[in-house]
This record gives structure tokens, sequence and C-alpha cells, in this order.
């Protein structure tokens, strides 16, 4: 049950967060930080990208008002703040991928260094216990980038990063004991909470939509990769490394899809396209709002089978092996659709031609 004292924070990082978005919303312009329709990105009109410099001072005001985090809690927030900054400077320039991975990679370096928190172990698989030694902080780096570049990449419709994210930190509860690692709880409560009204006003509850922007996308996958690092490396928890994967489901499967894909096809894996699951969906006849409920239930109905293997099977090999089994038919899956719907694409364009063709000639 929460205390009081949580849920008085947690209030407090919502409003917080509800008041930077009228703020910021109405000097977006002036800061340039507006999303322009092209033709990748279809949205009607300019957007603000406040959300994620929203849901970032909710989290701040909402952590002051608690004031008893560790040491570990502190440098994560100060780091965030690094990241969030990048990200909205990205909105604002678009930097290159090389400064944004180096900024990131430095960020993250800077948590392990100052506080040892890192991936030592990927738990015991088939009776053996994975000690990464020397290879634990780099991999921290790579998981870490990895999953806030998923949820940058799943951005890609109104309310999915955000409602994914949610359903991450519910998966997390189940598949967890937050309660054994306070701070880590309360963080994990306070991101949910200031991520609320920037999805009401995403999805257009709540005045004038805006967008998360990179600022928001990076801050929500910094913060859940960090609190799944933190809560997989202790026994206090009961979240095995492999535990971790089916949390982030979604994103991580649609993410080597889509790196796989680009690839295979000689293109850089950052170069964005319109080849995620969404617009999968979206091609296939979907709405944006029924796009958006089908992903929601696809990604419970991955942290349903991941809760369900990890307590029944309770071998964390079995649990490795279903989710590798489970990433391989999701690719073959979407990338056997994505290529009925470029054939189709495809096979449609030159029949106006020759149609035309043949009426010139009569």
């Amino acid at each position: 049950m929460l205390e009081p004292r949580v849920i008085f924070d947690c209030l407090v990082g919502a409003c917080t967060s509800a008041l930077a978005i009228f703020m910021l919303r109405r000097y977006a312009f002036l800061l340039g930080l507006m999303d322009h329709p092209d033709q990748r990105k279809q949205h009607v009109g300019d957007v603000p990208l406040v959300g994620g410099l929203a849901i970032f001072m909710g989290i701040t005001v909402g952590a002051a008002a608690y004031g008893h985090f560790h040491w570990f809690v502190k440098i994560l927030i100060d780091t965030a703040m690094l990241l969030t900054l990048l990200g909205a400077l990205d909105d604002r320039f678009d930097l290159s991928v090389r400064d944004r991975l180096l900024i990131q990679a430095l960020a993250i370096l800077t948590v392990i260094a100052s506080t040892g928190v890192y991936i030592h172990t990927l738990g015991h698989i088939f009776g053996y216990e994975m000690k990464l030694g020397w290879l634990g902080p780099p991999l921290t780096v790579v998981a870490i980038i990895g999953l806030m570049n998923a949820f940058n990449l799943m951005d890609g419709i109104d309310g999915l990063a955000g409602s994914l994210e949610l359903v991450s930190i519910v998966a997390i509860v189940m598949l967890a004991n937050p309660p054994a690692l306070q701070e880590m709880a309360l963080l994990l409560a306070l991101l949910a909470t200031a991520s609320l009204p920037y999805l009401i006003t995403n999805l257009g509850f709540m005045g004038r939509k805006i967008f998360l922007g990179d600022a928001g996308s990076m801050l929500i996958g910094y913060l859940l990769a960090w609190a799944l690092v933190r809560m997989s490396q202790t026994s206090q928890t009961h979240l095995s490394p492999v535990d971790v994967l089916w949390c982030v489901a979604l994103p991580v499967l649609d993410t080597f899809a889509v790196m796989l894909r680009r690839i295979r096809q000689g293109k850089s894996p950052f170069k964005p396209d319109r080849g995620h699951i969404h617009h999968i969906l979206m091609d296939a006849g979907l709405g944006p709002r029924a796009t958006l409920l089908a992903l929601i239930a696809l990604a419970i109905g991955l942290a349903l089978v991941g809760a369900f293997i990890s307590h029944a099977a309770r071998s964390a090999g079995l649990n490795l092996a279903a989710f590798c089994f489970t990433v391989m038919m999701y690719i073959v899956t979407v990338t056997q659709v994505r290529a009925r719907q470029e054939a189709n694409r495809q096979g449609r364009h030159p029949a106006p031609t020759r149609v035309a063709n043949k009426r010139i000639q009569t």
C-alpha cells in the first residue's frame, strides 16, 4: 500500500508536469521546439515538442518534495537532466547520431563510475551464473542506449511511447517486488504520474496537442533502463535479468526487427523510416487510435506471457529461450507483412500508367 507521503509527492510531480505543459506550450515557438509535418511525419500543423521537458520537471519537483533519495537516484536525476537537455537540443537543431551516442554513453559511464551500479551478472542460465566481469560496464552502456533509442523509435503515434512506459512500469510491479527498493519504486511512481498530464494532452483531451520529443523518449528510456538494471542486480526484488526483457518486450522486439531490416537493405540502422509496427498496422487499414489500442494490448500480452513463464518455468534458461523464440517469430511475421505491403504498393503504381497509355493510344 502506498504511503500518504508517496501519494503527496506523486501529486506534486503530476501538478508540476501539468503546469509546465501549460507554460512551455506557450513559448515552444520562441524556443524553436516545434515539430513540423513532412513526408515521414504526417501530423496536422506544427506541434510543440515540450512533453519530455514537462515530465522531467514533474519528476524533479516530486523528488525534491520527497527529499530522501540515496546517492544513486541523485546521480541518476542529474544525468537525466543532461540527457533531457540533449534531447531538447536534438529537437531544436537535429544533432548527429554520433554526438547523441557520445553524450548518452558519457552520462551512463558517469553513473557507473559514481555508484558502481551496472550489469554484473545475467543470472543463472541452465545452472551456471553468467558473471560478466569487465564486460559488465560496456554491456550496460549498450543496453541502456538501446532502450533509450527503442522508446525513441516507438514514439511514432499519439500516446504510444507514454502508454508503453506505463505498461513497462506495471510489468515491473508484476514481475518484481519494487517496495524492496523503496527509492526505485518511488522514482517509477514519479515517472508514471508525471507522464499522465503529457499523455492526456498528447491524446487531445486537455488543450492543444503536444509531442514528447526526443527529450521525453530519452528520459523515459533512460530512467526505465536504470531502474531495471538496479532492480535486476539485487536479490531483494526477485527480478531476474531475463525478466527485464519481458518488461520492455515490445520496444525491444520492434527495434530488433527494424534495425535488422535496415542493415539487410544496406541502410543505416539509425536512419528513420516508416517501417515500425505502428506504421505497418496503419498501412493495413487501422486508424491511429485503433493502432494504439492494439499495441497496448500486445505489450500487455507480452508482459503477461513473461510473467507466466517466469513463475511457471522457474528457469532463467527456459525463460531466455522463450524470449528469443518470441523475437524470431516477431521479426519473421513483421518482415513478411511489410514485404507484402511493399509489393502491393509497387504493384499498384504501374497500373495507372498502363491505363493512361492505353487511353492516349485510343
